[in-house]
Order: structure tokens, then C-alpha cells, then sequence
């Protein structure tokens, strides 16, 4: 169901996207490269950490401003363009490679990318944001409370069009520097009050660690008990840095419980926790059998949504029930909301 869902959704973003005479993520469309990166993003695009993620090539820009969810948002990138500054060397390992920026306030709350990948870690250094290098595709998002936008909050997403293969750990960290120097210059321009993080000096790539669920230390710290280990058999947890990413996960399962039995925990912030809200919504059979519960953050994160899911889903029509009663979901999604929410500043409830 939850591929249904997925299906559903990417089909319907593709139908407004076309509707709305664009097309990210497959080429931007404008009236040709910008002369001048102040003329990219409105100045926002962060020129010398992309000229780093090329090597010191010559860079082209193109960018434009389009209507999404009734919220004016931004679409630029760059390029290596020309000749490299090494006369022996030669642009082709950067053949169709693209940095891509996309600007927009809050309340445009249909995450993308970085932002709704539960499966990134926190981009660090100060930033609420994430960073994504799992996908074929890499990317990275930050979100800054800024009072002056709709939504009180700016989103600002990047990615690398190229196979994350294909791209050096120093262009990996150079991705997160241009998403966070991008973000900087872009809340310097709305006036955002924020507090901003440092320029990274590193990203973290740790893959979904497995181990006892007495020694979690990352997103599933603090979540189980004596009481889940006993009652539910809930030994094992797999898990990824815990911080301020925007979208968060803990995967919690036993032996006793059968093979392809888990219980996932998940956390939804700002941008992300509209959409996931909105979607649930949509389509609410993909959501059979969840435990939800909302929590105020305050800012550009505003209300943080948290949800319990069991693995496999339960279906009444074929017999298949919840194995984790309705007291159990509850205590493990409250312990799940706590730990999560305390990372990012979230009002205790």
C-alpha cells in the first residue's frame, strides 16, 4: 500500500508540475544561462562552494521563479561551462553533471529530495537539515525560521544530478556547504531571524545500523525499555544518527515476532510533517493500523508529526491483526516523540 501511495503521489507531483509549465529535476527550463551568478536565485546560489564541487571549472547558471502550492519558489543551478583552470586537464568527468537549488518558504510544503528521506542523516553543524547520500541521486536540505515568509520558515533543498557513485567524498561535503552557504545568503535576503549553523567540515554517510536495543545510540535512543524487550520481544533496532535531520526513523524488531516483522518509528518536521500529513490524508488505507500523534516545535519546524506503523500491515479482511497492542504503540511512539523532539527543541508535552 505504501508503494501505492508513492506511485500515486509522484504520479500527481509530475501532473502539477507539468501543469505549472515546469519540469525540476529533468532539466530547467528559462531563457538561457545567466551572465552572473547574482542573477541566479536572486544572488542566493552559493558560486564558490559550486566552483569547488567543480574543480575550479568555469560555471554556467539558469534559474527561475514558478507558483508551487500557491507560494513563489526558486529553481537554479550551475555547471562547469569552458575550459577547466588547468590547461591539461579536460571537463569531461563533468559531463551533464548539474547542482540544482530550489528556494522556498514554508508554507510551499511539499518536501522533497533530502528533506522527506527518512533514511538521511543530520547535516549538522547548527543546521536543522539532512543529508542525504543513500539514493542514486544526492542531496541535502536546511530549514530557518524566517517570520517575514509565509509559513514562517525558509526551505532551501540541493542535489548533485549524477550518481552518487560517480562523485568524491570532497564533492559530497561540498554539496552540504553549498546548500548551507546557499541558505545563508538566502535568509540574509528575506531578513530571516533564525540562527544559522557553521559551513560544514564534514557529512556524515553512515549507513542503517543494526544492534541491541540496549545499546541504540542514534534514532532509536532511548525508545525501548526493559518492559518492550520482555513484553513485545523487541530486541533489535536498526537505526541512523541521531540529530536535526528534518525527517527521522527507528526500525524496532525481535526473533519472536517472525520473519519481515518490524515496528517503524518516524518524525516529520516543518515541510516534511505537512506532507506526510497531507498524504495520510490522501490516501488513508496506506496508513491502516498507524498510531499518529502531533507535537509543537515552534519556528520554521512547527508542528512535528510522529507516527507508529507495524510491519506487515494489519488487515482485518484477511484476519491479519496488530501483534503490538494499542498500550504498547502508544508508550513506544511517546518515548519515540520524546527523544526525537528534545534534538530539535520541541516543546515537552
Amino acid at each position: 500500500m505504501r508503494y501505492i501511495r508513492n506511485r500515486a503521489a509522484g504520479a500527481a507531483l509530475v501532473l502539477a508540475l507539468t501543469a505549472g509549465g515546469l519540469i525540476w529535476g529533468f532539466g530547467l527550463r528559462d531563457d538561457g544561462p545567466a551572465q552572473v551568478p547574482a542573477d541566479t536565485c536572486r544572488g542566493a546560489l552559493a558560486a564558490e562552494e559550486a566552483a569547488a564541487f567543480f574543480g575550479g571549472a568555469e560555471l554556467a547558471f539558469k534559474g527561475h521563479t514558478a507558483d508551487w502550492t500557491g507560494q513563489a519558489t526558486e529553481y537554479c543551478a550551475a555547471w562547469a561551462h569552458g575550459e577547466r583552470s588547468e590547461e591539461s586537464e579536460e571537463l569531461e568527468k563533468f559531463e551533464g553533471v548539474q547542482l540544482e537549488l530550489n528556494i522556498r518558504p514554508s508554507a510551499a510544503h511539499r518536501a522533497s529530495g533530502a528533506a522527506e528521506d527518512a533514511s538521511a542523516s543530520p547535516i549538522g553543524f547548527g543546521w536543522n537539515g539532512s543529508f542525504s547520500a543513500s539514493g542514486l541521486t544526492p542531496g541535502a536540505a536546511v530549514l530557518v525560521d524566517c517570520a517575514p515568509l509565509p509559513g514562517k520558515g525558509l526551505l532551501v533543498m540541493a542535489s548533485a544530478r549524477q550518481d552518487v557513485k560517480e562523485l568524491s567524498d570532497e564533492q559530497l561535503l561540498q554539496l552540504a556547504r553549498f546548500t548551507t552557504e546557499s541558505a545563508r545568503r538566502a535568509a540574509e535576503r528575506f531578513g530571516c531571524e533564525g540562527a544559522l549553523g557553521q559551513r560544514p567540515s564534514a557529512v556524515d554517510r553512515t549507513r542503517w545500523t543494526t544492534r541491541p536495543a540496549a545499546r541504540a545510540t542514534g534514532t532509536c535512543r532511548d525508545v525501548v525499555g526493559p518492559r518492550d524487550v520482555e513484553r513485545l520481544g523487541l530486541t533489535t533496532v536498526s537505526e541512523k544518527p541521531a540529530g536535526r535531520a528534518l525527517t527521522e526513523e527507528c526500525s524496532l524488531r525481535g526473533p519472536e515476532r517472525g520473519e519481515g516483522h518490524h515496528v517503524r518509528l518516524r518524525a516529520y518536521y516543518g515541510p516534511s510533517a505537512e506532507q506526510e500529513k497531507y498524504l495520510d490524508g490522501r490516501y488513508p488505507g496506506s496508513v491502516l493500523g498507524a498510531v499518529v500523534r502531533a507535537r509543537s516545535c515552534g519556528g520554521a519546524l512547527d508542528t512535528a508529526y510522529y507516527k507508529f506503523e507495524e510491519f506487515p500491515r494489519p488487515d482485518a479482511e484477511k484476519g491479519v491483526r496488530s501483534r503490538v497492542g494499542g498500550e504498547d504503540a502508544q508508550r513506544l511512539l511517546t518515548a519515540f516523540a520524546a527523544a526525537s523532539g528534545a534534538r530539535h527543541g520541541c516543546a515537552v508535552t
